[in-house]
């Protein structure tokens, strides 16, 4: 039996919810939010919560040190030329700023969705959706070709609900505290408009964009590496600083001596007893008498805390080599490198970030193709499918490095083109507009408007008349 558009919503909902759990737990790491692990628990009822929030947080640099290496500068189609349109389109819809959130949720959650559609049936718009509001199921087999997508979102009191099919767009809603079942919607509707609607792009129009998926295995977040580092490196952190608040500095014990005391009178002066003074007022003076004749001063030596600091920095470097994260971004020391050495250390996050863009990118082609086959370009979306994703370098490098390659490139007959689309930051409409000055400048050259180029002769102006004064 089929399943109802309505069985749909109930079953990708609670696929979702499941989700939900798995994305919170890396968005608490990312942001430091996890509570004392692998402490004993004598040693966290004597602390008695003194480090409830207390984060030395790696898990956000992870991932952001990907982030900021990923970053589209245009598409090409499949004969390798820059689809202007398609680069129009992406900015249009602020792509360019929210393409580093989607990824950085991708990185979090392991995977993040994007939703190509014409909110007024006119403009195409690309919007960025996280993991626990949007879901895209796939066709028994087929993991690449989407069945169905589910994308959800509360407004007030209400939830609402849209399944997109490759025919019909159904909508959904119902009491945000789930008492009431899912049922076509009506609120902001107008009498006249329908719950459900065609759609007029014959295809899911939402796209997943995963992290490192693979064959049998679900997308995974980046921060699952770092999460158990992570933990043992914020209880070893609780314990130096435990141990530096009791045995940090020098203990000195006095020996020999009975315990400072004073009498006890009552009103008429009599002695009536003793009782011990406090201690408190002789360790903040920094005074104490000693009157017995044997007494005596030992000290203790204080704790050697770089014990401490050895694990820690050890966790750390366990961090950099499972994440094939450069040691210079989670120490923030670096010194006497030279260039080449400092290339070496970040080939494991390039290669690293390479990867995620083969698999953005793929994700990214289909975007784009959406988005053309929703402007009604069939012939632009077949060659947007076949095309590639055009990356800024992932590897920074400096300028002098780039120009010396650059040059080499230039002497074996590579076409400035080439060399420009090779400049980190260089987007397709600069490349646009060096190609026409470089026209402007060959056009005056050739006719001989040297002086547009460089400016006239020293010295030399022209009359009012335009032409040059006469002696």
């Amino acid at each position: 039996m089929a399943e109802s558009p309505l069985d749909a919503v109930r079953r990708l909902h609670a696929k979702l919810e499941k989700r939900k759990t798995y994305a919170q737990k890396w968005s608490d790491y990312y942001e430091g939010k996890r509570p004392l692990l692998f402490a004993s628990p004598e040693f966290s009822q004597l602390s008695g919560g003194l480090f409830d929030g207390f984060s030395d947080n790696w898990c956000q640099v992870v991932p952001d040190a990907m982030v900021e290496r990923l970053c589209p500068m245009g598409f090409r189609l499949e004969d390798g030329t820059l689809d202007k349109a398609a680069w129009r389109a992406w900015r249009a819809s602020e792509c360019d700023v929210e393409f580093g959130l989607a990824a950085l949720e991708a990185l979090l959650a392991g995977r993040s969705y994007v939703m190509v559609w014409r909110p007024d049936g006119v403009t195409t718009e690309i919007t960025f959706e996280h993991s626990s509001q949007a879901i895209v199921e796939y066709i028994p087999g087929r993991r690449r070709v989407r069945k169905q997508a589910l994308k959800v979102w509360t407004d007030g009191a209400l939830d609402y609900a849209v399944l997109i099919t490759p025919s019909v767009v159904y909508r959904f809603e119902r009491r945000a505290d789930g008492m009431t079942e899912w049922i076509p919607r009506v609120t902001g509707l107008a009498r006249s408009e329908k719950a459900h609607l065609p759609n007029p792009m014959g295809e899911v129009f939402m796209v997943e964009l995963p992290n490192r998926s693979r064959l049998r295995g679900k997308p995974r977040s980046e921060i699952e590496t770092v999460a158990p580092l992570q933990d043992a490196i914020n209880t070893i952190w609780a314990h130096l600083l435990t141990a530096s608040d009791a045995i940090a500095l020098p203990a000195r014990v006095v020996l020999g001596m009975d315990r400072p005391t004073r009498e006890i009178t009552d009103d008429e002066g009599e002695v009536v007893g003793e009782e011990d003074l406090p201690i408190a007022p002789f360790r903040r003076d920094r005074l104490l008498w000693l009157e017995g004749r044997d007494a005596s001063i030992a000290e203790f030596s204080a704790a050697d805390l770089t014990n401490y600091t050895n694990v820690i920095e050890v966790a750390v470097r366990h961090v950099a080599a499972q994440t094939r994260t450069p040691a210079s971004y989670l120490t923030g020391e670096i010194s006497n490198v030279s260039a080449d050495t400092l290339t070496a250390t970040e080939s494991g996050l390039v290669a690293k970030v390479q990867e995620v863009q083969r698999h953005l990118g793929a994700a990214l082609r289909e975007v784009m193709r959406l988005e053309a086959l929703a402007a009604g370009e069939v012939g632009r979306a077949e060659a947007l499918a076949l095309g590639t994703v055009v990356w800024r370098d992932a590897q920074f490098r400096s300028d002098a490095q780039y120009a010396d390659a650059l040059t080499k490139f230039k002497a074996i007959g590579v076409p400035d083109e080439a060399l420009w689309e090779r400049i980190p930051g260089v987007t397709p409409d600069q490349i646009e507009r060096w190609k026409t000055m470089r026209t402007d400048q060959a056009a005056a050259i050739v006719g001989g408007d040297l002086a547009s180029m460089f400016g006239g002769k020293p010295g030399q102006a022209d009359d009012e008349e335009g032409t040059p004064p006469t002696e």
